[in-house]
């Protein structure tokens, strides 16, 4: 009796219609997913370069959202800083029209309580809120209230009004990245946009025979300075002076102590690292402060007035009935607050315009990466629509042919 065997060419034509399948389910994955390759060895160099071109079109999408939210913050900062420039230009009027010395007491006494009005109004300005439930002018402390009124009583002045304004916020640090590697500024403290005169910090500790006792750094306006073991105060005033900071160093000639003056009107934040007390030493800061200016020692003499103080010393003439004072110093403070706001508002626009033109670079940008990751990864639909067609004629015919040429099966001599 004779063994019949179906075996070998079974197998072979079931490796044929499986081989078949295959690239039926690949080109029909291929059309679902839109793209050339399913996995990264059917095509490695075109793989490569797309993963290339879509992390690359990743970035810049987040590149221009972020350009777009540095663009939406400085226009809220503009039109507020622009409204407080004219409420400083409504007080400087005042003052003027104080300084004729035509007006009866009273009637400076009515001026200096609209001058007070105003300089609540200028708080809840340094105090605003953006759309995003952050701080305009709060620098890093982004959820905290800047600054805070203090009220009392005033010579001349029978209402409660305002003593003090202080500034609680922190420095302007926060930055948003527009391109590898590239960032913009986002904020602008109170402590810069409402400050008026150039600040001064003389330290009342002779620092004569001062040396560094280990490496050490310290930060003055977020800018690190790193000195050396041995580093006597000249060597100290030099890193300052050589810094980016916006401030200058000097030592005072009589006291022998160290001496910091502001390059533009700002608060001046000090800090130690962690770990080292060069400032302290130096008698700068007070170790029990917080890092947040205010936080210098106690001991030392600080120069150097807010927007406020500047609104404060003309109400305080006003109600004083003091012409003299309003026309002089009155007007001298307002002219260095007006000058300073407006400065912040030139720096402003142009943070402004830099993020608008990377939105606009970012933007032409992004078509163009997309272009050539299509190039590279998109399927071609009229190529892929034909293999389909192709590979689905050729699998129909091989079940046909493959229905007529097997040999018979066992199960056909049984019947």
């Amino acid at each position: 009796m004779f063994r019949i065997s179906t075996n070998m060419p079974n197998d072979d034509m079931q490796f044929r219609l499986r081989r078949q399948e295959e690239q039926l389910a690949n080109i029909q994955a291929k059309i679902a997913g839109q793209t050339k390759f399913n996995n990264l060895r059917d095509d490695p160099l075109a793989a490569s370069h797309a993963v290339r071109y879509d992390s690359y079109l990743a970035r810049l999408n987040r590149f221009e959202k972020n350009a777009l939210y540095a663009e939406d913050r400085f226009n809220q900062t503009d039109a507020y800083l622009r409204q407080a420039n004219d409420i400083l230009q409504r007080i400087r009027e005042i003052a003027v029209q104080g300084a004729n010395g035509i007006y009866m007491r009273e009637d400076m006494r009515a001026m200096g309580i609209e001058v007070n009005e105003l300089m609540k109004e200028l708080t809840s300005i340094a105090n605003a809120v953006g759309p995003d439930g952050t701080r305009i002018f709060s620098g890093d402390k982004a959820l905290s209230e800047p600054f805070r009124l203090i009220e009392g009583r005033v010579e001349g002045g029978e209402e409660t009004l305002v003593t003090a304004v202080e500034y609680r916020g922190a420095g302007a640090t926060r930055k948003t990245e527009t391109g590898d590697r590239i960032y913009i500024n986002l904020d602008i403290s109170g402590g810069e946009a409402f400050w008026a005169e150039k600040m001064q910090i003389f330290s009342s500790v002779d620092a004569t025979n001062y040396q560094v006792p280990q490496r050490s750094s310290f930060f003055i306006d977020g800018v690190e300075i790193t000195v050396n073991p041995g580093e006597n105060l000249a060597g100290i005033v030099d890193k300052i002076n050589d810094s980016s900071a916006p401030v200058k160093a000097y030592i005072e000639p009589d006291t022998r102590a160290l001496v910091l003056e502001g390059t533009n009107a700002h608060i001046i934040r000090l800090e130690d690292r962690e770990g080292t007390t060069v400032l302290q030493d130096l008698g700068m800061i007070d170790s029990n402060a917080e890092t947040d200016a205010p936080n210098w020692n106690p001991s030392a003499k600080v120069f150097g007035g807010s927007v406020f103080d500047m609104v404060m010393q003309v109400r305080d003439a006003l109600y004083q009935g003091d012409s003299t004072i309003a026309g002089g110093a009155g007007i001298g403070g307002m002219d260095l607050a007006l000058a300073n706001v407006q400065a912040r508002l030139t720096d402003i626009g142009s943070r402004a315009e830099r993020a608008e033109s990377t939105w606009r670079r970012i933007n032409a940008e992004i078509p163009a990466v997309t272009s050539a990751y299509g190039r590279e990864a998109s399927l071609d639909f009229a190529t892929a629509s034909l293999d389909l067609s192709m590979f689905d004629f050729a699998h129909k015919a091989t079940l046909q042919t493959a229905a007529k040429i097997l040999p018979r099966t066992l199960l056909d001599f049984l019947r």
